[in-house]
């Protein structure tokens, strides 16, 4: 994740992830559950412009982009204590004993609650930003203990593009694979809240090995990472939102190598073996998009 200074502050891009792999190993004694998961950033990204302010206030401005038919349906995004990225600023300045304010500029490409880790790709670049923004100079283990209090998730997008992590998410192993991947995203109108996911979930008796698919991503090998492709929280999310196991029977027909919801839902996404590929298949979804099983439609690559 990189920062640009510019003539009034800061601007960092965070971007989206999906997840190739995601088991869930069982539950813990603190409410959360141990996973195993392998993530991969991806090129669609919220803005976030950090400014420095004269007070001790911490202002935060939501920026929405183009709405898109549906989006109604989705939680609304608050910009107070509520937000991550409010959180991540208010932690950090503790952390450090500061009493400086800062105005962030949040602008929201990635949608909520899409099992896509916005909000947490958010907090991580809050992190960095001010981080570089108050010139604390704090290290990256430092700044991961400090992910690790807001989410599950935010330790990933602390510098890593793809990684295997373990814990309830925030043990983070990069990994660095040379073949980018072509996926496309495939969001629908309805959110879906992980806490319920989660909830609904039976934990399995013996849980999926991801090893295979980490190595076919190591390796480049497109074809068996379309078949390794799994997700334990997919058939509970579908339990949930029937209308995502629609969903996935109408993008069989799209090709690709493989499909998958990612974390929680309720976006999905087609691995494509190239770019034609997937610009392909985003053409083939306006049936999908005008029946609104579909609501927007992104082609990415990842950001490796």
């Amino acid at each position: 994740m990189r920062s640009e200074r510019t003539s009034h502050g800061l601007i960092v891009r965070a971007p989206a992830k999906v997840n190739l792999f995601l088991e869930v190993m069982g539950k813990r004694p603190d409410g959360y559950h141990d996973l195993n998961t392998l993530m991969v950033a991806v090129s669609l990204f919220d803005t976030l412009e950090f400014k420095e302010d004269s007070d001790s206030t911490i202002r935060l401005d939501l920026v929405p982009a183009t709405e898109e038919p549906g989006d109604e349906d989705r939680p609304l995004l608050s910009p107070g204590p509520e937000n991550l990225v409010w959180r991540a600023a208010d932690l950090l300045r503790r952390h450090v004993g500061l009493s400086d304010g800062c105005r962030i500029r949040l602008t929201k490409r990635i949608p909520l609650a899409a099992g896509l880790a916005g909000g947490s790709s958010d907090a991580a670049a809050t992190l960095l930003g001010l981080n570089r923004l108050w010139r604390l100079d704090l290290g990256t283990s430092e700044l991961m203990t400090l992910a690790a209090e807001l989410g599950s998730d935010v330790a990933f997008f602390l510098g890593s593009e793809s990684a295997w992590c373990t814990g309830r998410g925030e043990i983070v192993t990069p990994l660095q694979p040379t073949t980018p991947l072509w996926l496309v995203l495939v969001c629908p109108p309805m959110g879906l809240s992980t806490a319920r996911v989660f909830q609904a979930l039976k934990t399995p008796e013996q849980p999926v090995d991801g090893s295979g698919l980490r190595q076919a991503l190591l390796d480049g090998d497109i074809q068996a990472i379309g078949r390794g492709l799994f997700n334990r929280l997919q058939s509970t999310a579908e339990e949930l939102c029937p209308a995502l196991a629609e969903l996935r029977r109408r993008l069989a027909i799209l090709g690709g190598v493989g499909q998958l919801m990612s974390g929680s839902g309720t976006t999905w996404f087609v691995l494509c073996r190239n770019p034609d590929e997937a610009h392909r298949a985003a053409r083939n979804l306006d049936q999908l998009t005008r029946e609104n099983l579909v609501s927007r439609v992104h082609v990415v690559r990842s950001c490796f």
